[in-house]
């Protein structure tokens, strides 16, 4: 699961955010710091790391431990443009040597567009489904790559 906010436990560094909450081993885990750009602070802490860092250790987590299904709530909200766009594709580089399915929460049609095969959209009060179709411009076309919830 990649939470809205960062969920990371502040007292331990980057690597022991990794090998604590997975299993992994810590030559893994400096691994999957490594792919999310991150390997030259396996002994950071989470507070010492920018909001952006923080994203891209919550997606090593996520992802080191080899889920079937990874669950994104709004993962790259509160990121300015620029990052966004880098995040989307440290996602899609991810998700694609992985082969994972992926439902993403989003509001931000973009982010669904570039990201989803499929996008559900919910609007109201309660929410219900408006519009589900298939996106052929996003960079996965897998079965469940990707569901999101767009502006309501």
């Amino acid at each position: 699961m990649v939470f809205q906010e960062p969920t990371l436990l502040p007292w331990r560094s980057t690597k022991d955010n990794l090998t604590l909450t997975t299993g992994i081993s810590d030559r893994a885990a400096l691994s999957a710091l490594s792919d999310v750009g991150l390997g030259d602070h396996a002994d950071a802490y989470p507070r010492s790391l920018s909001l952006g860092q923080q994203r891209r250790l919550a997606l090593a987590r996520a992802f080191a431990g080899a889920p079937e299904l990874l669950l994104m709530d709004e993962p790259f909200v509160s990121l300015d443009p620029d990052l966004v766009e880098e995040m989307m594709a440290l996602f899609a580089r991810l998700r694609a040597a992985r082969q994972v399915a992926t439902l993403m929460v989003t509001h931000s049609e973009d982010e669904a567009k570039m990201l989803a095969s499929r996008i559900i959209k919910l609007s109201g009060s309660p929410a219900g489904i408006v519009a589900d179709c298939q996106n052929n411009g996003a960079y996965f076309q897998l079965s469940a790559s990707g569901v999101t919830s767009s502006k309501s």
